[in-house]
């Protein structure tokens, strides 16, 4: 059965126009698909008053909070010892948020004690997604 991690925090918006905010988000883990992670933001976040979800690895969450890492849509890197920024890239432009450091350790911290790293493949139900796919066909 999955084991889901869903833990609240606050970022901030980096903007120009018409300055820098506060967003709620929200960190999510999901054991039953154990090699990424998600961010959340609600509603009131998003300039088109939708949930948005950004998926990603979560090889590239632990990477970026030590160094510049990613290619694509999602970047993360370092930002002073207290903060770590993630770019967001879509084809409209891009979002840049803050987060406070701390609460990214110790939210990867906490799915490590799901799935530990490098065990993400015993959690994958390989056979299962494959009968889906093959009642879909």
């Amino acid at each position: 059965m999955p084991h889901v991690i869903d833990q609240a925090v606050h970022a901030r918006l980096i903007a120009t126009a018409p300055r820098s905010r506060r967003v709620p988000a929200r960190l999510r883990y999901d054991s039953g698909d154990p090699f990424a992670v998600r961010v959340i933001f609600p509603p009131v976040a998003s300039l088109d008053g939708i949930e948005v979800v950004w998926t990603f690895a979560r090889d590239l969450l632990a990477a970026g909070l030590r160094e510049p890492s990613g290619r694509g849509d999602v970047h993360i890197w370092p930002c002073g010892p207290e903060y770590t920024m993630l770019e967001f890239h879509t084809a409209d432009g891009l979002a840049m948020v803050r987060f406070q450091a701390r609460d990214l350790r110790g939210f990867l911290m906490r799915s490590y004690g799901v799935v530990p790293l490098g065990r993400e493949g015993r959690h994958l139900d390989v056979e299962g997604d494959l009968a889906a796919l093959l009642r879909e066909a």
